[in-house]
């Protein structure tokens, strides 16, 4: 059985609301870790940002997350890479 235009029109509405919201909170979630890797005080031009980024998805897409758990692994607890460590 088909459903209703109305009924359609409405489903469309609730999941373009619940999209909506689920890229907040992923743009929320990318923004803090930019923000403690440093992004938020540099004055990076938009096009670089947006093609680094780029890259860093199309790595990611890939796979070969390889290279980001070694580093993680590398850097002690409750540091960020790129911070010195306190002796």
């Amino acid at each position: 059985m088909k459903k209703p235009t109305a009924k359609l029109r409405e489903e469309l509405a609730r999941l373009q609301e619940e999209l909506k919201q689920a890229e907040t909170r992923d743009a929320e979630r990318i923004g803090r870790i930019a923000l403690k890797a440093g992004l938020g005080d540099s004055e990076v031009d938009t096009g670089e940002l947006l093609s680094a980024f780029e890259e860093i998805a199309k790595r990611f897409r890939n796979g070969s997350t390889g290279g980001a758990k070694a580093q993680k692994a590398a850097v002690g607890s409750g540091q960020t890479a790129g911070q010195p460590s306190e002796a």
